[in-house]
């Protein structure tokens, strides 16, 4: 899709459908007056009539009749002024493309950018725009054959402003690169795993540094058996697909500067292994690898956005199966720090691969260490699908990812992470067993990961209910998110 920007009066615009942006309750911008004067005050008539409010991405669309050069006008609703954020802009941005979308409009323009408060500036609003747009007109259709020449598309957009912007062009290019690299990783996810594999996301990961010029090492079988990471090796013992260790590097910051390492979850399926998932929604399971789609997009969208950081990716690629070699619960397996664990349910498999990339992240020196996991179901029943969970041993580490996550549109919430939490995994027989008791399972999880973090800054992202929507939002459609690339990137921009 090409997206430009322009600056041009409004009202002088030729374009097949022109969005003009309106806040709840307020009374029209001088553009949007200026509208409702040459269509002989339709607009007032349609707010007076309360067919169009202004409610959060509420939808008009009126035709002007060649009472202006813009063929149609579509009102799209901001919601109350003093509610305003980006994330609204972005959401505006979305719900109107596909607007434009869905009544077969190919091409069209916005006004959205010159809809904002003075707070905003210019190159946000434009970033956030072409964000929103891109990402509500992603589509997964690789494996259909029917009726694929009827679905419709999006070519072109117009972002226009009254006055000039200054670094219009680059917001635009930097939104259009953290949308397309958010794809990228949602392309991963809605992949089946019959695709995907823990040898297709190494050869991704080969293919990205070869084009990026990134260094990338991939540990297999015997390597990793060799570096002792017996808790990874014991979840891909059930299965055919080999297990691959991942690691990228970008060295896009000053040499010898600490880098910032991200750690993905990348189970490629989860069946559960031996304590066997229920068939309901088991195919959705080919998400678990969402942490690892992450960590990969991330560390491409940094490159390709020149950033000024060293980072580092780390993504241990599995597949979880029963099978005659699969681990039992009641094993005792030893990880690369020493720990022994327990494994008391083969369903709790992200954290023991995660165990073992947690240790091998020690070797970077790492200035934090942030981990992205679909760790817990626990996660859903505490937050719903709204938010991820974050939790760790570093508060202004934390407070930067928070500060990142409402910037980005990707919020996060703390969970406590107290020593009273450690308890509940411990084990008889063992240092630590791998699942609790039921309680606090989001909180236990990353009370498990902490055995493993004690020698740097850490963060824990729990994107198990924010990886995969059911429901679809205006920027997000159903399916993956591709949550943590844009939190990554903008807890990366401000460092």
């Amino acid at each position: 899709m090409n997206i430009k920007s322009k600056v041009e009066e409004a009202l002088k615009h030729t374009t097949d459908c022109l969005v003009v942006g309106h806040f709840e309750g307020e009374k029209l911008s001088p553009t949007l007056s200026e509208i409702d004067k040459a269509l002989k005050g339709t607009v007032k008539g349609i707010i007076a009539a309360k067919s169009f409010r202004g409610k959060t991405d509420e939808t008009y669309l009126l035709h002007t009749y060649k009472a202006l050069p813009a063929k149609s006008i579509l009102l799209i609703g901001l919601g109350k002024k003093k509610d305003f954020t980006l994330e609204k802009l972005r959401r505006g941005g979305g719900k109107s493309a596909t607007a434009v979308r869905d009544y077969g409009i190919s091409t069209f323009s916005t006004l959205l950018a010159d809809n904002v408060p003075e707070e905003v500036t210019g190159k946000d609003a434009v970033t956030a725009i072409t964000e929103g747009t891109l990402l509500s007109l992603y589509a997964f259709n690789n494996y259909k054959t029917d009726d694929v020449k009827e679905i419709k598309k999006v070519k072109g957009l117009t972002i226009v402003t009254g006055k000039p912007v200054k670094g219009a062009k680059e917001a635009v290019i930097y939104g259009t690169i953290l949308a397309e690299s958010v794809s990228y990783a949602r392309d991963l996810v809605n992949h089946p795993s019959n695709k995907v594999t823990p040898t297709y996301l190494a050869n991704e990961a080969k293919k990205i540094a070869k084009e990026l010029k990134l260094k990338c090492a991939i540990l297999d079988k015997a390597a990793m058996n060799k570096m002792g990471m017996g808790s990874l090796l014991s979840v891909a013992k059930g299965s055919e697909q080999e297990p691959k260790f991942i690691t990228l590097q970008y060295d896009g910051g000053k040499k010898g500067v600490a880098p910032t390492v991200v750690v993905g979850k990348a189970v490629t399926f989860d069946s559960g292994g031996i304590s066997l998932k229920h068939a309901k929604n088991m195919d959705e399971m080919k998400m678990d690898m969402s942490g690892g789609a992450a960590a990969i997009a991330a560390i491409a969208a940094a490159a390709k956005l020149k950033l000024k950081v060293n980072l580092v990716s780390i993504i241990p690629a599995v597949e979880n199966m029963p099978s005659g070699r699969a681990s039992k619960p009641g094993d005792i397996v030893k990880s690369m720090n020493g720990k022994t664990i327990e494994i008391t349910n083969t369903d709790a498999e992200g954290r023991l691969i995660l165990a073992d990339a947690l240790t091998y992240a020690e070797r970077y020196k790492p200035a934090a260490v942030i981990d992205l996991a679909t760790l817990t179901g626990a996660v859903i029943v505490a937050l719903g699908h709204f938010v991820t969970a974050v939790l760790g041993n570093d508060d202004a580490l934390i407070k930067n990812i928070k500060k990142a996550g409402e910037a980005s549109g990707e919020r996060v919430w703390e969970l406590p992470l107290w020593e009273e939490y450690d308890k509940l995994l411990k084990s008889d027989i063992a240092d630590i067993k791998n699942s609790g008791t039921g309680q606090a399972g989001t909180i236990t999880g990353a009370s498990f990961l902490k055995n493993f973090t004690s020698k740097y800054k850490w963060a824990h992202l729990d994107i198990a209910g924010t990886a995969w929507d059911v429901k679809g939002n205006p920027y997000l459609p159903k399916g993956a998110t591709g949550v943590g690339v844009r939190l990554l990137i903008e807890y990366l921009k401000n460092i």
